[in-house]
């Protein structure tokens, strides 16, 4: 259904495809996140840390909870000592990547 066809029928943003996927990959870190994760396959939670510099512990583990709650990362624990924690794309992260690679692309294209 397009975005033509919802109208009317809209009472909230998040009630249509553009919502739904705004809600997964929105926010400050989230498309970088998925970035790393799709071009490094598996990652662990510091080396994640690493590669992205700014972001803080606090907001990183927040946002890897929200993109396992959406479906889109996995999380494998191992059970050692000290414990260790990798991160992964699922099918549906790695489904995401087309329109990442277009946002991107558009970005290329119009970036001054």
């Amino acid at each position: 259904m397009s975005m033509a066809e919802y109208q009317g029928k809209i009472k909230n943003i998040q009630d249509t495809p553009f919502g739904y996927t705004l809600s997964i990959i929105g926010g400050k870190w989230k498309m970088v996140i998925l970035y790393l994760l799709a071009e490094n396959q598996t990652v662990r939670f510091n080396e994640l840390k690493r590669q992205i510099g700014a972001i803080t512990y606090k907001t990183l583990s927040a946002q890897l909870k929200e993109l396992e709650a959406d479906g889109v990362v996995k999380r494998e624990e191992f059970p050692q000592i000290p414990p260790k924690v990798e991160y992964s794309l699922t099918a549906k992260g790695a489904s995401l990547l087309p329109g990442l690679e277009a946002l991107c692309e558009w970005g290329v294209n119009n970036q001054n």
